[in-house]
């Protein structure tokens, strides 16, 4: 079985750093693209960044030149550097990712973590 874990969340102070990890655990293939969302009180589910196992990245126009997206490609995990941090950055950030089990076969699967919460404030 697969899941997908995150840590890092917590309380940062406006103009703070904060690192968010997601550690895909299980029996896993291989790992097409990890991502994080995020989601505010009273908000929809919102893209932040993605990262494909080849490197490629893309990111959200809200977070462009704050956020950086990695992945670990032997540890099946992904990191999410966040810089600058803003009040409108507190949401509960989720781990994404399309990946495929061991033995399973077709096309990648999707994934969710269950989310780690960031509370940008002074």
């Amino acid at each position: 079985q697969v899941q997908l874990v995150e840590s890092g969340g917590g309380l940062v102070q406006p103009g703070g750093s904060l690192r968010l990890s997601c550690a895909a655990h299980g029996s896993i293939f291989t790992i097409a693209s990890m991502a994080w969302y995020r989601q505010a009180p009273g908000n929809r589910r919102e893209f932040v960044a993605q990262i494909t196992h080849g490197g490629y990245t893309n990111y959200a126009d809200s977070v462009q030149g704050r956020v950086t997206i990695a992945i670990d490609n032997g540890r099946n995990t992904a990191y999410l550097h966040m810089n600058s941090l803003k009040p409108d950055d507190t949401a509960v950030y989720y781990c994404n990712s399309f990946l495929l089990p061991i033995g399973a076969a077709g096309a990648p699967m999707e994934y969710w973590g269950k989310g780690t919460l960031v509370t940008v404030s002074a």
